[in-house]
């Protein structure tokens, strides 16, 4: 936390007094995931009943049905928003989620895969759909605690084993990017070039020499042919993370590991990675906005908030604050690469791939804008109004 204090002047001004410099702070406060509570309200009244200064207020929630919100009077912007409310619909089934917006009962759809992309062509023609790369990575979870995979050489085999490319043929069409932990370019500000990505291990073209490292290495741990480790993947029991899970399992076989499923249900998917009451996790990582910081200081430095992995280096620690302190673009990212670098070589936390995915809404939507750096940020919906 790089916050020392806030001083108030009067009711509308507000000073953050920064332990360091911190170039890239103005840009995580303005992010979706830096809201600012209020105090008379407590923790459980804001999950049953959030309250702010947006363009909407909160009418209803009712769970896996709806979220419902209406214009705020009071918003602060005077002739804004401009539609009198939003319903939030609940479709937990992707199928059912498309096929409602093709018979028109939805007016936006988030998150169309790009095979679902050619339903919507054909049964929703009027719909206006673009496809962007999201900053949303899925990536390898390994419970470093757990043996064995508290073995290093046992980490190393896993992250050998991934053929990201076969991951994104198969739930992609081939629309997907290959990167590491910054969200890759050109949507990616802060990612590695892919020559100096491929230097990464794990990251050769090459699949099949590094699954011949991987087996090595786990024939020199006791694993072959005849002897094979068993393991459980878990993961959030929704499509777009057991999908991926699956190809995982299937993977694994190349390196003699034998996998289950294991689908958690969304309520007790994130206490139990939290907790760490597992042993290898297919995860999906969502970032606030595409810079370094909420990056590395949520899922790497230690005791990160999302640090599922329990991943530990006080040097790389060290060298995610002087990258923070960085107010040069250029020898920010190279300090960046380095830590990217140190991450892949410790097997930190193996990142597949980046998907790309598309939103689509009917013609009579207007103002919408989609944003690539977070799914997070686009969503005040001060602009959007309907032409009908």
């Amino acid at each position: 936390m790089n916050v020392a204090e806030v001083t108030t002047n009067g009711d509308y001004q507000a000073t953050f007094h920064l332990k360091r410099p911190q170039p890239s702070f103005l840009a995580l406060l303005a992010t979706g995931w830096s809201p600012i509570y209020p105090c008379h309200v407590g923790p459980r009244g804001m999950r049953s009943h959030p309250i702010g200064t947006g363009p909407f207020k909160f009418v209803e929630f009712q769970p896996n049905e709806r979220i419902v919100v209406t214009r705020n009077p009071d918003y602060w912007k005077k002739d804004r928003p401009y539609l009198d409310g939003i319903e939030y619909t609940i479709i937990k089934d992707v199928s059912t989620r498309l096929l409602s917006f093709i018979a028109g009962k939805d007016e936006i759809y988030f998150g169309v895969t790009i095979p679902q992309l050619k339903d919507v062509e054909k049964g929703a023609p009027q719909a206006i759909c673009e496809v962007v790369t999201a900053n949303v990575a899925r990536n390898l979870i390994v419970n470093r605690d757990a043996p064995p995979f508290d073995n290093l050489d046992l980490r190393r085999a896993m992250s050998l084993s991934l053929d990201r490319k076969a991951f994104i043929d198969i739930l992609t069409e081939g629309q997907g990017d290959i990167g590491g932990v910054m969200q890759p370019p050109p949507s990616g500000l802060w990612g590695m070039p892919p020559d100096l990505l491929k230097t990464l291990p794990g990251y050769d073209p090459d699949v099949q020499r590094s699954r011949a490292q991987a087996r090595t290495l786990m024939e020199n741990l006791g694993y072959g042919p005849d002897k094979h480790l068993a393991v459980t993947i878990s993961t959030r029991n929704l499509a777009p993370y057991r999908d991926p899970a699956v190809i995982l399992i299937d993977q694994l076989k190349e390196i003699y590991m034998d996998g289950v499923l294991d689908p958690v249900d969304t309520t007790n998917w994130y206490p139990k990675v939290m907790r760490k009451e597992y042993t290898v996790g297919m995860n999906i990582t969502e970032t606030a906005v595409d810079d370094p910081d909420p990056a590395f200081y949520e899922n790497y430095v230690c005791g990160g908030m999302r640090n599922y992995t329990g991943y530990c280096n006080p040097e790389v620690d060290k060298m995610v604050d002087a990258q923070s302190a960085e107010s040069d673009v250029g020898k920010r990212k190279q300090m960046v690469w380095a830590i990217e670098k140190k991450l892949a070589d410790d097997d930190a936390r193996p990142i597949i791939f980046y998907n790309r995915a598309a939103t689509c809404w009917q013609p009579q939507v207007k103002g919408l804008t989609l944003m690539v750096n977070s799914i997070y940020n686009g969503n005040r919906f001060e602009d959007l109004w309907l032409d009908r």
